[in-house]
């Protein structure tokens, strides 16, 4: 099976490590697989070769996640025309793909995060892409319910799930165990001012290790000086295998103001560390279950209280429950959901997967029946795209906007 997979925008972080980690695990099954990008950092462009993987880069002069870009989907159309299957992550590139890829062709989409618009929302642009789409994985409640406002058929959206790294060979990079950790982004929607804000109020302070980059790493480690914490507190930076940091730690602190789930507290999981973070989207569903301790966000009080609980062993989380949860996010086990997918995109069809599937997992999803589609603007190929939205289709039963826990 040809597939490509499309990408608005690559940098380090979770979508487009969830996209690379997927790519990898279906290639290992014999997909021939292919990734392009409408816009890149040289950060982003390095991770995925870090994992042995080359991307193709549009070089937009300006970051595509949420851009609508007649150029992109010049660029993509002749990438496309040879491909079985392409699936794209994030708006922009879902938009731009759908216009590009042959009419023959399944477009599936992904939306690792809620939507935090940068401008004006492309309402007619966004509907007209989405009734080019075959499916749509979108990962958290947040951007479901806000799909389903701009109008998206609740049929054709499905549950996505992310891939954390495989933890067989893992060894703690750091020591001693006596500490805290925070694996992310060094990001405002992260919260890493956050949890300084809550360490410098901990009446016991072990070191606290912050693994991650981002734009507010120089004012983080300005507050850390202020706060008189600057000793305690060591600037890691980047590192492709986090799980090294987080095994051992006392607790993995996952301080979001927004989350549509969280690798890094599902990684911890695995790794069986306690996981205390925020109650926000579909973050506290992870944490539900006593799986780990969530908080109220943007209260660094209440998260520095439990903290302090935790580190005298006044409160627990459940490290069983948390790696049978955790168990289900392996790459293989997610390859299976969208290796099904695809397949089944493609028999409907008439065409023939590359492979043979595995048995198929017993809580796979149904497909939504696919109608006829409504006649959308060429690109460059004279087979233009269609809309699916005009035919009937065969009502989907409610489902729930938080992730399930199956």
């Amino acid at each position: 099976m040809r597939t490509v997979r499309v990408i608005g925008n690559v940098e380090p972080g979770g979508g487009q490590l969830s996209a690379l980690r997927l790519g990898v695990a279906l290639g290992r099954r014999g997909c021939d697989i292919r990734f392009l990008a409408g816009s890149a950092t040289a950060a982003g462009v390095e991770l995925f070769r870090s994992h042995g993987v080359e991307i193709e880069v549009y070089e937009a002069s300006r970051n595509l996640q949420y851009e609508c870009d007649e150029g992109f989907s010049r660029w993509l159309a002749p990438r496309l025309a040879s491909a079985d299957l392409v699936h794209a992550h994030q708006f922009g590139a879902w938009w731009a793909a759908a216009r590009a890829a042959p009419a023959a062709v399944p477009v599936v989409g992904s939306e690792h995060n809620a939507y935090q618009w940068p401008g004006e929302v492309p309402v007619g642009e966004l509907r007209s892409a989405l009734d080019a789409l075959d499916l749509l994985f979108v990962h958290g409640p947040t951007a479901r319910e806000q799909l389903l406002a701009l109008g998206a058929d609740q049929a054709m959206l499905r549950e996505g799930r992310s891939a954390i790294d495989s933890i067989d060979l893992v060894q703690p990079a750091r020591s001693p165990a006596r500490r805290l950790v925070y694996a992310g982004r060094l990001h405002h929607e992260k919260g890493p001012d956050l949890l300084l804000e809550a360490f410098a109020l901990l009446s016991e302070r072990p070191p606290l290790d912050m693994v991650g980059s981002g734009p507010l790493e120089p004012e983080l480690r300005l507050r850390a000086r202020q706060l008189g914490i600057e000793d305690d507190v060591v600037f890691a930076g980047w590192r492709q295998c986090p799980a090294e940091w987080i095994a051992g730690a006392l607790a993995c602190v996952v301080p979001s103001r927004h989350d549509a789930w969280s690798q890094t507290a599902v990684l911890a999981m695995a790794l069986g560390v306690p996981v205390v973070g925020t109650a926000v989207e579909g973050l506290e569903h992870v944490l539900s279950a006593r799986r780990g301790l969530a908080v109220a966000p943007e209260d660094p009080q209440e998260l520095a209280r439990v903290l302090d609980s935790l580190l005298q062993g006044h409160v627990r989380t459940d490290l069983q429950a948390g790696r049978r949860y955790a168990a289900k996010f392996t790459p293989e086990r997610v390859a299976d959901l969208y290796e099904h997918t695809y397949i089944e995109l493609l028999e409907r069809r008439g065409a023939k997967a590359a492979w043979e599937p595995r048995v198929k997992p017993s809580w796979f999803p149904a497909l939504p029946v696919e109608g006829a589609r409504r006649q959308q603007p060429p690109v460059s190929h004279s087979t233009s795209r269609t809309s699916k939205g005009s035919g009937t289709r065969s009502p989907a039963p409610p489902s729930s906007p938080r992730i399930l826990d199956t």
